[in-house]
C-alpha cells in the first residue's frame, strides 16, 4: 500500500480538513481520513499490480511484494479493487458524496490516466499524472464543508506544480533504472540538461503559486513570508543543480533537490496549519 508515500498524502488531506472554516466531530474526521488512507493505499496497490513487470527491473522497486513473489499478482488486483470500493463507499457513508466522488476520481486518475495510459508513453506522465496526488487536501476540505471553493484549489495548485520538479529530480539519479524499464522519463527522452532546466523552471512556478493563498485572503503574512523563503531556497538548489555539468555533482545535487522537495511540501502544509491557528 506504499505507506511511506501515503503518509505525506494523508497529512495534506488532514491539513485540508483542519484549515476549513467548518468543524466536524472528531470521530467523523478520523473515520473519514481513515477511508481516504485506505483509498490512497488502494491506488498504490493497483499501481504495483499493473507495473509488476517494470518493478522487477528497477533497483528502486525490485523488492516490492509482487516482484519478490510474496504476493500473487491476481490477489493484489482483487485486494486493490476491494480496498477501493470500501474506501469510496465508507467515505460516502461517513462524510458526503462530493468527498467520495473526489476519492473515486483520485484512484481512477492514478490508475487509468497516469499508470496505464501516460507512464509508458510520454515524458509528460508526471506533469499530468500529478493531478491525482494534488487532490487529497481538496478531499479533506470537502469532508468538512461539502463544497468546493477557491481555498482548496490553492492546495491543488501547490502540489500539482511541485510534483514535476520533485519526480524529475528522482528520475535524474535513477535514470539507469528508468532506461532499463523503458519508461520515458524526461532524462531518457530529452537528456539530462533539459531535465535540469525544467526542474529549475518548475521550481520558479512555485513563487507565484505560494502567493495565491495570501492574495485570496486564505492565509496571512506569516504564511506568505516563510513560504517565500522556503521557495527561494528551493529555487536556489534547483538552479545549483542546473548550472553543474559534471555527472557526479549532478547526481548528488539531484538527490539534494529530491530530499528537500519532500521537506519543502511538508513545511508548506505545516505553515497552512500554523497560519490558520494564528
Amino acid at each position: 500500500m506504499k505507506p511511506r508515500v501515503m503518509s505525506l498524502v494523508i497529512f495534506t488531506c488532514a491539513v485540508g480538513l483542519l484549515t476549513s472554516p467548518q468543524t466536524i466531530p472528531l470521530f467523523d474526521a478520523m473515520i473519514s481520513i481513515f477511508f481516504v488512507t485506505i483509498g490512497a493505499g488502494a491506488a498504490g496497490v493497483l499501481n504495483m499490480w499493473y507495473e509488476a513487470d517494470l518493478d522487477k527491473l528497477m533497483t528502486r522497486t525490485c523488492l516490492r511484494p509482487i516482484p519478490t513473489g510474496k504476493i500473487n499478482k491476481e490477489h493484489a488486483l482483487i485486494y486493490g479493487i476491494v480496498l477501493s470500493i470500501i474506501s469510496i463507499y465508507g467515505l460516502y457513508y461517513f462524510s458526503n458524496f462530493l468527498s467520495a466522488f473526489l476519492l473515486f476520481i483520485t484512484i481512477s486518475f492514478y490508475l487509468f490516466v497516469y499508470t496505464i495510459w501516460l507512464k509508458r508513453k510520454t515524458p509528460q506522465n508526471i506533469v499530468i499524472g500529478g493531478a491525482a496526488g494534488a487532490l487529497p487536501p481538496v478531499i479533506g476540505w470537502t469532508i468538512a464543508t461539502n463544497i468546493l471553493t477557491l481555498e482548496p484549489i490553492t492546495f491543488f495548485l501547490i502540489i500539482f506544480y511541485w510534483t514535476p520538479s520533485h519526480f524529475w529530480a528522482l528520475s535524474l539519479y535513477k535514470a539507469e533504472d528508468y532506461a532499463k524499464a523503458k519508461i520515458p522519463m524526461l532524462p531518457i527522452t530529452n537528456g539530462i540538461e533539459e531535465t535540469k532546466k525544467k526542474i529549475f523552471v518548475y521550481s520558479l512556478f512555485m513563487l507565484p503559486i505560494v502567493v495565491v493563498p495570501y492574495i485570496i485572503g486564505f492565509t496571512g503574512e506569516v504564511f506568505l513570508i516563510i513560504s517565500l523563503l522556503l521557495t527561494f531556497y528551493y529555487n536556489y538548489i534547483c538552479y545549483d543543480l542546473y548550472k553543474f555539468k559534471k555527472n557526479e555533482f549532478v547526481l548528488k545535487k539531484a538527490k539534494k533537490v529530491f530530499g528537500y522537495s519532500i521537506i519543502y511540501l511538508f513545511l508548506i502544509f505545516v505553515l497552512f496549519l500554523v497560519d490558520n491557528l494564528i
